[in-house]
């Protein structure tokens, strides 16, 4: 929680609680269902609420906006953004049944009113958000390919254009490079001083 409150001084006393009660909730299901690496869940806060949280150095989500987490895994991006933007709509998917049941219950231990889940393919999805956020592997140009149908291009609320942004690690001048004029890189060494930062990236891209 220090880098929480070092990142982020002005938070709420209820957002406060919600981001501290996160350790115990994901130390638990994590002992059941595994949605992070066994090494990894002692870095929850760096490794994964904090990284979630860099996005919101390059957007601050207008109330009312819709936000769709593709592949959220055990619940990021989605849950710590959810957290820190109430007033917006979370929808987190994912096509593996078990993650899908970690995310319901930990926003449910949350009373997360603003999160809604979905076990299935992104192909399934018909619903359209004004932004998709993710911390899929996939390369951003296949990304883009299956969000590009689920972007609402007609309710523009905030500062950015309506589409994609994805957390991504490594060099991405070749992945990037058929969507350059679309596209913004900001590194999070910008924004965070940790080591761990160093590689990892907010890729904005609009659609």
């Amino acid at each position: 929680m220090k880098l929480i409150n070092k990142y982020f001084p002005t938070l709420t006393s209820e957002q406060r609680e919600r981001f501290e009660a996160l350790d115990a909730l994901y130390h638990d299901w994590n002992a059941k269902i595994n949605v992070i690496s066994r090494k990894d869940i002692e870095n929850l806060y760096e490794h994964h609420v904090l990284h979630s949280l860099g996005i919101a150095h390059i957007i601050h989500f207008k109330p009312g906006t819709t936000i769709l987490d593709l592949g959220t895994g055990g619940g990021f991006p989605g849950i710590p953004l959810a957290i820190l933007f109430p007033d917006c709509q979370f929808h987190l998917l994912d096509s593996i049944k078990k993650k899908v049941l970690v995310c319901t219950e930990v926003a449910k231990a949350l009373d997360l009113h603003n999160v809604t889940t979905q076990w299935s393919r992104a192909e399934e999805v018909k619903e359209k958000y004004q932004f998709v956020v993710s911390r899929a592997v996939m390369p951003l140009a296949d990304l883009v390919r299956i969000v590009r149908g689920k972007i609402d291009k007609k309710v523009q609320l905030n500062g950015l254009p309506n589409g994609l942004i994805c957390l991504k690690g490594g060099e991405l001048e070749h992945e990037v490079l058929p969507l350059k004029s679309s596209t913004i890189i900001t590194p999070l060494s910008e924004c965070f001083e940790e080591e761990y930062f160093q590689t990892k990236k907010v890729v904005y891209t609009a659609l």
